[in-house]
């Protein structure tokens, strides 16, 4: 198999290329993005660089990602996990920031399904079943540096269950967001459809011709001191980075958000201001109706406090 390729035209002036690269590989690490630069896996208008360039704006800046292999054995890792919820189907927990939920190129260890593995070995059975996907008990995903709650499958048939209900939007999914500005109404849905970014395939971006997304919002606070929101998301579809995206769209991008939102961030964060912190689904096995909330962690809460 040949290596896969991005491509995009560098959006900014005087930033550097490592930069510019990790904010389309955002799950690679800064000292990856500058082994793959120095390696030439990167080029700018078709000539190996430094990591450390400044670009000027509107190069054309390729990026050659070697194949991912066809089976990636997955060894259990001893990681502690917030679990909130345990039976033999299923589990619920609290995801931190900075975990990657599955297995990449670059993540090879640390990941959520490296330590689902250790706490139930069980789940290794799927990833050898079609229907499956691969999936390992991973229903749905989380970003990175998105904290909150998941439900985790431990068998097919509550995989399968789960897979659907997220599928006929059955599922509540609300999420705690701190906003760079207020929106214009306290209140508001946004019907836009998402899909890849045309000039950075690693982004997203409204599109007219992308997958239908609904995005609603409540701002349950207001009062700070440089016109930031907090913010109560509900998500009505499951689009990847959809909250991002569509608060960027109506230009109250996420707080930390390097990618969608400011260049130039007001707040030192290391990861961005967003938190699923409310879920609930039917028990994929007793139909009886499940539910779940998540307090925001005590980073978050120390940014709120400073903020004030």
């Amino acid at each position: 198999m040949s290596d896969s390729q991005i491509e995009f035209t560098a959006a900014d002036a005087n930033e550097r290329l490592d930069k510019q690269v990790q904010n389309i590989l955002q799950d690679h690490s800064r000292t990856q993005i500058q082994t793959l630069i120095k390696d030439g896996a990167v080029t700018v208008d078709g000539h190996q660089v430094k990591p450390g360039i400044k670009l000027k704006g509107g190069e054309k800046i390729i990026i050659s990602l070697p194949p991912e292999p066809s089976e990636l054995r997955i060894e259990p890792e001893a990681i502690d996990l917030d679990i909130l919820y345990d039976d033999e189907h299923i589990a619920v927990l609290n995801k931190p920031a900075g975990m990657v939920v599955h297995p990449a190129i670059g993540h090879d260890s640390g990941t959520l399904v490296h330590a689902l593995l250790h706490h139930y070995p069980q789940i290794a059975a799927m990833s050898q079943d079609e229907q499956a996907e691969g999936r390992m008990g991973i229903v749905h995903r989380l970003d990175k540096e998105t904290s909150g709650l998941m439900v985790i499958a431990k068998h097919l048939d509550a995989l399968e269950n789960l897979m659907v209900q997220f599928k006929d939007r059955m599922v509540d999914k609300t999420y705690i967001a701190l906003l760079e500005r207020e929106p214009d109404t306290a209140t508001g849905r946004i019907d836009a459809p998402i899909g890849r970014d045309k000039n950075q395939r690693k982004r997203m971006a409204v599109r007219r011709d992308g997958k239908p997304a609904i995005t609603e919002y409540e701002v349950i606070d207001n009062d700070f001191r440089d016109g930031q929101a907090l913010t109560r998301i509900k998500l009505h579809t499951g689009r990847t980075h959809q909250i991002r995206v569509h608060m960027a769209f109506i230009r109250c991008p996420v707080v930390g958000d390097s990618v969608y939102g400011y260049r130039k961030q007001r707040l030192k964060m290391k990861r961005h201001f967003l938190h699923a912190a409310e879920l609930s689904f039917d028990h994929p096995q007793t139909g009886e109706p499940m539910a779940f909330t998540s307090e925001l962690d005590a980073g978050l809460q120390n940014i709120l406090s400073k903020i004030k």
